[in-house]
């Protein structure tokens, strides 16, 4: 199988990330739940993954990186924790579910709610947040990197709009985490929401947020934390404010293994990599008669994703034709992304996603660009 699906997870993790989660379960006790050294072994790496994350994101306290099991849960615990009634937030046509359900269900309970518009070529105007901005407004929220094409959101400009007017960032970065670089001092970002299990290079179940230094985010749950057990609230010291119940401190072994794995191999030199394999694909099957490639592809920094449709046939008759006659997986369908589908036109035929990991090659990427091609002649 070539794998071409690792905007959805990546695939094949790095060397040792199954080793350091098997290791983790043969003798690890629970994080937090004791002094004896199976606790202790499990406490040291946790925090030990929580200062590496925070030198990668540039959030000056390793105890502001709450642990969630994805990046869904982390934006729901930001969104829901510091935005309600009365508020008024913007977004963008952007955004995956994660970020548009909690905001709709904010926004039924009284929350204004604005969206900077994509156009027809799924692009955004920056003037719009300008146009949007209200006296009541409190927060932008938005991701780094489009799911579905890939195009990138310019968090530089969001961040200094976000400092000039006093008002929340909330920065979805479930695409870039890892490997683009993000610096919350820098960049003005208040909460980094991340999942583990993309660009990341770690297991499945793991995520969290980065949250800056003063904020205050209301817990989105409570319970078991294993420190102040009189307390009839949840702890008011981060990280135990955002983290009731048991961490899932093996799948965090995992994480740490990768991202170390990150470290030493370079975030750039990995993006890079990505970055050349996409742009081979894009530039094999951009002129082929018949197929309708997303997003703006002049750009020389974008997600590793290449998004497309063959003539009107439904996308998920291409996926299944490349995983069955071409052995390359691929994501079809809508992404979890509806409003930008419906600015791109594609809401009934859906697209075709392609995207690239460190651990592809050319000649997977040569063998899908002919396979397209094929298809399309068909």
């Amino acid at each position: 199988m070539i794998y071409l699906d690792n905007a959805a997870t990546t695939r094949p993790k790095p060397p040792g990330v199954a080793d350091a989660v098997t290791a983790a379960m043969d003798g690890w006790g629970n994080c937090g739940r004791g002094v004896h050294p199976e606790a202790l072994a499990a406490a040291r790496t946790v925090y030990g993954l929580r200062e590496k994350l925070a030198g990668l994101f540039g959030c000056r306290r390793p105890d502001h990186v709450c642990f969630t099991p994805n990046s869904t849960l982390a934006l729901n615990i930001a969104i829901s924790g510091l935005l309600g009634p009365g508020d008024h937030v913007i977004s963008t046509d952007f955004e995956h579910n994660s970020v548009l359900r909690p905001l709709y269900r904010l926004e039924r309970q009284g929350m204004g709610l604005d969206f900077v518009s994509a156009d027809s070529r799924g692009q955004i105007d920056y003037d719009d947040f300008e146009r949007l901005l209200r006296p009541d407004t409190r927060a932008v929220v938005c991701t780094h990197a489009s799911n579905l094409t890939g195009d990138l959101v310019d968090i530089d400009r969001v961040g200094e709009f976000c400092r000039a007017h006093g008002l929340l960032f909330i920065l979805d970065a479930s695409q870039t985490a890892g490997v683009f670089p993000i610096d919350m001092e820098r960049q003005h970002i208040d909460v980094v929401c991340f999942t583990g299990h993309k660009s990341l290079l770690g297991p499945q179940g793991t995520g969290g947020l980065c949250v800056r230094e003063g904020l205050d985010i209301r817990p989105f749950a409570v319970g078991g934390t294993g420190v102040q057990s009189f307390l009839e609230s949840q702890p008011e010291e981060y990280p135990t404010r955002l983290e009731a119940g048991t961490l899932n401190s093996h799948g965090l072994a995992g994480l740490s293994a990768a991202v170390d794995f990150l470290l030493e191999t370079g975030p750039d030199n990995i993006r890079a990599h990505e970055t050349a394999l996409a742009r081979r694909f894009y530039e094999q099957v951009r002129e082929i008669p018949g197929v309708t490639v997303y997003g703006d592809h002049s750009k020389t920094e974008r997600a590793p994703v290449v998004t497309l449709n063959i003539a009107d046939v439904d996308s998920g008759e291409v996926a299944d034709e490349l995983a069955e006659r071409f052995g390359i997986a691929t994501r079809p369908g809508a992404h979890c992304a509806p409003r930008l589908h419906r600015a791109l036109g594609t809401t009934e035929q859906g697209a075709v996603r392609f995207s690239w990991s460190y651990f592809n090659t050319e000649a997977e990427t040569d063998a899908a660009a002919e396979a397209v091609r094929i298809l399309a002649e068909e």
